[in-house]
């Protein structure tokens, strides 16, 4: 059974570059679990429990953060930050097989793969969680980056899930597709 300590939502709202360039208004909304890691401490060959527990949470927040975007998703993506008592198979267990379908269903779509990023790491880390084009892989303009963090998470024996939504580029994108390869 899945323990959840707390969840944690995070919603931004950028208008402008990093140079003071406005732009329309984009909305990024990362949701985060904390739960326990049922093999902290321990090595486990059937990681199972943790593609169930992906798949829970995924049906419980990923409603939730698209719901917080005033416009349609078009950028998604996930993380883990496993506590130093587990492994980033662990993470990887929660991310992987089963969080993406859940998540597809909330964004209405998702032909491309959803980016991720898992470590193992200590309370208060961050992690850079990537975005990428919920359909598009080669939107080079959608390819991002949220930084999260939980002041006291992931302890010995936590995960820290992160999802998170975009309903636009970067702010202010200039690059499309860069050049072609010759």
């Amino acid at each position: 059974m899945m323990q959840v300590r707390k969840t944690v939502i995070t919603r931004e709202v950028i208008t402008s570059d990093e140079m003071g360039r406005t732009c329309p208004p984009i909305t990024r909304v990362a949701g985060m679990a904390v739960v326990k890691n049922p093999f902290a401490g321990r090595d486990a060959d059937d990681l199972s429990e943790l593609f169930e527990m992906g798949m829970q949470l995924g049906d419980d927040l990923a409603g939730q953060i698209v719901d917080l975007l005033p416009a349609p998703a078009t950028s998604y993506g996930k993380a883990a930050i496993v506590g130093v008592g587990g492994a980033m198979e662990h993470g990887a267990g929660i991310v992987h097989p089963r969080l993406g379908k859940p998540m597809r269903r909330a964004v209405g779509g998702g032909a491309a793969l959803i980016p991720a990023n898992v470590k193992v790491a200590g309370l208060g880390s961050p992690i850079d969680l990537p975005l990428g084009h919920k359909d598009d892989p080669w939107s080079f303009d959608h390819i991002d980056t949220m930084t999260l963090m939980i002041q006291d998470a992931p302890r010995f024996d936590e995960i820290v899930v992160c999802m998170a939504v975009s309903d636009g580029p970067r702010a202010c994108p200039r690059v499309g597709k860069g050049p072609t390869a010759s």
